[in-house]
């Protein structure tokens, strides 16, 4: 069904010298018009089948106002495992990274619905007990997405600090990593509008956030995390690794290659 998905995207050396330097990096036309409709029709269907958040915003904390976040669809649905999986998104993610090989760290739905609260900023690395600097996330709108739906926004350049504070998507980590950013004088920088089938591709350790939903439409995302092959498990250091080391790389032990049955080599 998505098997055009297996084919390779072209990146230029341009792009990959701007994602190394910058820690972010915005791809167009990723995907077709008729191939990002297919997907998202794919991708809703399993997102809002396997759904568990039923509380109103008003009654979620800040990070359950920040979006719906349904993981993982891949392992439970068919179609979704063939986007997941797509050579054409691990293709980029390898090139971007300079690696021979990538796996699949987890996918995840991030729909910020109308009214949704902002994304704190954070280090998505913070979560992943990985010994590798090597790992990216690609970030899909499904519909065409303007900055006041929630735009990602990226703190240029803050990739190269590495880990900067053990703190979750929270209020406390919005308040002590603005402020950090504003010390290190890193630009802001956020598309003003996406296309459905544009990506953008952040490095774990880039500074990122976005702000509320103020759009009376839902702001459909996919992405997808990937980690160079050959990536080691570390010892936990907070337990959201250690939560992260159980689900999504199924126990295995600190020291262990990075490859288990939920980590698939896609490349």
């Amino acid at each position: 069904m998505l098997t055009s998905l297996n084919d390779k995207a072209a990146i230029t050396d341009d792009q990959v010298q701007q994602f190394r330097n910058n820690g972010h990096l915005l791809t167009p036309h990723l995907l077709s018009a008729d191939e990002v409709a297919e997907c998202r029709k794919i991708i809703n269907n399993a997102a809002y089948r396997y759904n568990t958040e039923k509380r109103p915003l008003a009654e979620r904390d800040t990070y359950g106002k920040a979006f719906l976040q349904i993981m993982n669809l891949w392992e439970v649905d068919d179609a979704v495992r063939q986007f997941t999986l797509a050579k054409r998104f691990a293709h980029v993610a390898a090139t971007l990274l300079g690696v021979p090989n990538v796996r699949i760290y987890h996918d995840q739905a991030l729909y910020k619905e109308p009214g949704g609260g902002f994304t704190p900023w954070h280090q998505d690395q913070y979560y992943w007990p990985l010994d590798t600097q090597n790992t990216v996330t690609m970030w899909m709108p499904l519909i065409n997405i303007s900055e006041e739906m929630g735009m990602l926004t990226f703190a240029s350049g803050s990739h190269k600090e590495g880990f900067t504070e053990n703190i979750p998507i929270s209020d406390e980590s919005e308040a002590i990593l603005e402020q950090f950013i504003k010390e290190k004088g890193f630009a802001i920088s956020r598309p003003p509008y996406m296309s459905a089938g544009d990506a953008t591709w952040h490095y774990g350790w880039t500074l990122h956030a976005a702000p509320g939903n103020k759009s009376e439409v839902t702001r459909e995302v996919m992405t997808v995390i990937y980690f160079a092959d050959g990536a080691s498990v570390t010892a936990p250091q907070n337990k959201h690794q250690e939560n992260d080391r159980n689900r999504w790389l199924l126990g295995l032990e600190p020291g262990s290659l990075a490859a288990s049955e939920l980590n698939p080599l896609v490349l």
